[in-house]
């Protein structure tokens, strides 16, 4: 497929049609029924030579033929409240045009059973990223959603998820569809749906993304996309939209004393982010960063990147030979689609070049940043900071000192931005919500402002980043993290391992004694039922065991809060090899 033509809905060969079979429908229904039912309704060139190609390999009897045939349909990319992810390619397992034909027509049905008969026709707004395919996925869902006699919105070119979140609220929107598998491998690709209305502009959470996946399955049910009504009658936004959230986002920190010769570097890691960041930076008045050319402009095969996640293991190594380079006092990083936030100091010393900042270091100074403010202003009544349960006990001790309240959240920002009276929200995996009037969702670029605007006051007083680091500290202690995973190969054991630990509480990690334990499938706080156990230590240290929502990984959540960044350094240290020998006993 070309992201720069949409093919036409129709096969420009329609492949002679068998009785349809949906996805998944019987045991009896055979793997090899099921991928002739949707190569004849593949509309794309390209997916269809691929599936035909594997059928006829397997009709032939190509053992591996049939695998890869089995991987392809034995199930289907499930709809969750992530929305959709995953590998581009044929099959119901896969990201394709069949598939989000399916969610397009299931969400437009959703949005109009919940606006009722009587209802205006509701909006719904289309963004898309630079990935492959991201352009095709997103016009084929517009053209549904009119179709299906919703107010289309697609917006007027590729651009960051957080503009797609704004243009959600700025329209008053019934939901919003951003095509963009955010930082994952260059052939993966996703369909991410937010809601507005009491949402407010929030992704979905539960009852919704079962109600969704519901009308999904009855449209797949029927076995054939082309009957699909479709219209070129959807709208394309006008640069305005695009306008007032750079006003919006500009707004968040205007340039302070002390910006003038500020030497910075930035990468948009292949990805939108640069275009949009680089008018806020001239509407801010901060001075233009040293670019790392070679990844400023999208390109969805990320060629200088292995991964395309600052938080991967030689994602930055261009952006901090950069910073050598022109002598850069700060590196900032977002990720493709700029929803999130990497910083980073250059520094020789270390192997590859530079500290990077942990997401909880930055999750904790913009949450300093948004307390004070919020204090400065006398609006602290009512209103709090937020962080996802897994992410830094020290935002609640900011949030403490300056006479806030605190929510921690389940994991996702589709529960931190619903946290009443937020004023900033994060969660440790480079996530933060700075402006939760403009964006309900992470923003990589509206925080990338706010922490330049606080770089900038401390240059204005002679300080650094590294000592703002220091000055956390000192104000509201000294707080580590760090994070223990296993991968394994069968995901069964990861419920194997929480089944261990539920039946037989670990009474110490290391050397320090358990003091409590909280599940939170029973129900903690006020949280929804989440697979999450929480360990407190007797010495105040803290311990999060969960499933990764993304990979066939168990995770476990280290905190600890010390004296000094030495002791909290020491301390982390014995709780992750602690956290590492109980792996090892039960099992991982």
């Amino acid at each position: 497929m070309n992201d720069e033509q949409v093919p036409a809905a129709a096969p420009d060969r329609q492949e002679p049609a068998p009785d349809a079979v949906p996805a998944g429908a019987t045991d009896e229904a055979s793997v090899l029924d099921r991928a002739r039912a949707w190569l004849a309704q593949d509309p794309d060139s390209e997916t269809r030579a691929e599936l035909r190609a594997v059928i006829e390999a397997a009709e032939a009897g190509d053992d591996a033929a049939t695998a890869d045939l089995e991987d392809r349909f034995a199930t289907r990319l499930a709809f969750g409240t992530a929305g959709l992810r995953g590998e581009l390619g044929a099959g119901s397992n896969r990201m394709n045009r069949v598939l989000v034909a399916q969610a397009a027509a299931g969400l437009a049905a959703y949005v109009l059973e919940k606006a009722g008969p009587d209802a205006a026709s509701p909006t719904i707004v289309v963004g898309y990223d630079g990935r492959r395919n991201s352009r095709v996925f997103a016009q084929d869902s517009a053209e549904i959603f009119a179709g299906a006699g919703l107010r289309a919105v697609l917006l007027p070119r590729l651009l960051p998820t957080p503009v797609l979140a704004f243009a959600v609220r700025r329209f008053g929107a019934a939901a919003g569809v951003m095509v963009t598998a955010s930082h994952n491998p260059p052939n993966d690709n996703g369909y991410k749906v937010y809601l507005g209305g009491p949402d407010e502009g929030s992704q979905i959470v539960a009852p919704a993304d079962a109600d969704i996946a519901a009308h999904i399955e009855r449209v797949a049910a029927d076995g054939d996309i082309s009957a699909l009504p479709r219209s070129l009658g959807y709208e394309t936004a006008g640069e305005s939209v695009v306008d007032e959230y750079v006003a919006a986002t500009a707004a968040v920190a205007p340039a302070p004393d002390g910006a003038a010769g500020m030497t910075w570097v930035y990468t948009a890691m292949h990805g939108v982010g640069w275009e949009t960041l680089s008018r806020i930076l001239e509407a801010a008045g901060y001075p233009s960063p040293e670019p790392v050319t070679a990844q400023l402009e999208p390109d969805g095969r990320f060629p200088t990147v292995a991964f395309p996640n600052p938080e991967e293991p030689g994602a930055m190594d261009l952006s901090f030979a950069r910073a050598r380079e022109v002598g850069a006092e700060l590196v900032i990083a977002n990720d493709p689609d700029a929803d999130r936030l990497a910083v980073a100091i250059p520094d020789d010393a270390v192997p590859d070049g530079g500290r990077r900042l942990t997401g909880n270091q930055i999750g904790l100074l913009l949450g300093w940043r948004a307390a004070r403010l919020a204090a400065e202003a006398g609006d602290v009544a009512g209103r709090s900071l937020a962080c996802s349960l897994v992410s830094s006990p020290g935002l609640e001790a900011v949030a403490t000192h300056y006479g806030l309240d605190f929510h921690a959240t389940l994991t996702g920002f589709k529960w931190i931005s619903r946290a009443p009276g937020m004023v900033f929200g994060f969660e440790e995996a480079l996530g933060y919500l700075v402006n939760p009037e403009t964006v309900r969702d992470k923003d990589g670029i509206s925080a990338a402002v706010a922490m330049l605007g606080m770089v900038t006051e401390a240059r204005g007083r002679g300080a650094s980043l590294a000592d703002l680091l220091d000055e956390f500290d000192e104000t509201f202690g000294a707080f580590a993290s760090d994070q223990v995973s296993v991968r394994v190969d069968d995901v069964s054991m990861i419920a194997t391992i929480m089944a261990a630990l539920r039946a037989q509480h670990p009474v110490a990690i290391g050397d320090v004694a358990v003091e409590r334990v909280d599940d939170l499938l029973e129900g903690v706080d006020g949280l929804p039922p989440g697979d999450v156990l929480r360990l407190w230590l007797v010495d105040g240290s803290r311990v999060i065991v969960r499933p990764s929502g993304t990979e066939p990984k168990l995770k476990l959540y280290l905190d600890v809060r010390g004296d000094s960044a030495a002791d909290a350094s020491e301390r982390i240290e014995r709780l992750a090899a602690g956290a590492r020998e109980l792996l090892a006993q039960v099992g991982g």
